[in-house]
């Protein structure tokens, strides 16, 4: 099987696991919650996305690793994690909810963008190393995350 096979695989897998976790155990606690209560874990999950400057560090990736793939990755990464800080940290304030917001879109857009460009400029898993885990263990579970933040801010909060 090819490499960008087994990518793709992982990453699947990656989706569907995250996904029966999301569905049996993450909604059920989350729903159950008053908004801010549901969004601090969820946001502070999305802190730990400075993990992508990995894409940078010469050693951990493949001196092969294009720029052009691993700059907006890494810097998009950071930038995520900086705005779920800051909407952590307004969370319980009137702009709380838009920090919210402009966190969950530009959070999602980052990682689908990452994904176009990898295919972009015909990404090799192997370029990534040891970030190989970052696209097929931890993205799948952001991009669910990233849904249910989705789902929390579209439905009526009566629990607060």
């Amino acid at each position: 099987m090819t490499p960008p096979a087994l990518f793709g695989i992982s990453v699947g897998f990656g989706l569907v696991v995250w996904g029966v976790v999301a569905a049996l155990y993450i909604w059920p606690w989350l729903r159950s919650r008053p908004h801010a209560d549901a969004l601090r874990p969820v946001l502070l999950l999305h802190a730990f996305r400075f993990a992508g400057l990995a894409f940078l560090v010469p050693g951990v990736v493949s001196p092969d690793l294009p720029a052009a793939f691993a700059r907006p990755a890494a810097y998009g990464d950071l930038t995520a994690a900086i705005l779920a800080l800051f909407a952590l940290a307004t969370l319980r304030t009137k702009f709380g909810t838009v920090a919210v917001w402009a966190f969950n879109i530009l959070g999602s857009v980052d990682l689908l963008y990452a994904f176009y460009q990898g295919n972009r400029v015909a990404l090799v898993p192997g370029m990534q190393g040891a970030t190989y885990f970052i696209p097929t263990v931890f993205v799948p579970l952001l991009l669910i995350t990233h849904w249910l933040i989705f789902k929390l801010l579209f439905r009526r909060d009566d629990k607060a």
